[in-house]
């Protein structure tokens, strides 16, 4: 596994066919483009521990408690995405498409737990965490921005760093920086194994706590 939480559920765009995303490509809504991304919301409960599992529903109502935007919601989505699933397209708000996940992994808990109710939210607010996460956005500000306003197919998202900072600022600095992560990973952003800005994403990464590969794999860190 490559990720957690709804950064994982992100991170299944790269098994979605990129044409998926089309609304009208289904006469059945059953068989679309949203019923396979919910359905990566209830296989979160088959691929991870209980704990990790959990982590899902942790990221949805830190996301929806929090007072960002949900135009800020929708650009973090897509950044992460790679724009394959734009909740606008099908009618609906990023608040409305946030609660179709969380209902989606919580009817799947349930059938193995009838009466599971999910902890409160603990989103991370810790003043230096967010000033560390910030940092390491501005690293990589000019390359993230041009390859999220520029995607080679997908729906742009304009107006991402600003957005992860608000996410990071406002809701939670753990969530903000893996939606940060799997942005640059999406967005193919170089950050050379043998660099400096290598060294501070992993350094992150282990004060969050974060296993091993959360960080490092996926990355665009080539040295040639």
């Amino acid at each position: 596994m490559t990720d957690i939480g709804l950064t994982w559920i992100a991170s299944r765009w790269m098994v979605v066919d990129m044409f998926d995303r089309e609304p009208d490509r289904h006469p059945r809504p059953e068989e679309g483009p949203l019923a396979e991304w919910l359905g990566f919301a209830a296989l979160a409960v088959d691929e991870f521990d209980r704990s990790k599992a959990a982590q899902l529903g942790q990221d949805v109502q830190r996301l929806l408690r929090s007072p960002l935007t949900d135009a800020t919601i929708r650009t973090v989505w897509l950044a992460a995405t790679r724009g394959l699933l734009d909740p606008a397209e099908h009618g609906m708000t990023a608040r409305t498409w946030l609660r179709r996940i969380e209902e989606a992994w919580l009817a799947r808990v349930r059938q193995d737990d009838p009466a599971f109710v999910p902890p409160p939210p603990q989103p991370v607010v810790d003043e230096e965490l967010r000033r560390a996460v910030i940092q390491v956005i501005h690293s990589v500000e000019d390359p993230l921005r041009l390859a999220s306003e520029q995607p080679p197919y997908g729906v742009p998202a304009t107006g991402l760093v600003p957005a992860l900072e608000r996410v990071v600022t406002e809701a939670c600095a753990d969530l903000g920086y893996r939606l940060f992560l799997r942005a640059v990973k999406t967005c193919f952003v170089p950050v050379p194994a043998d660099g400096v800005t290598y060294g501070r994403f992993v350094a992150l990464g282990e004060r969050f706590g974060y296993p091993y590969w959360l960080v490092r794999e996926g990355l665009n860190d080539r040295t040639d």
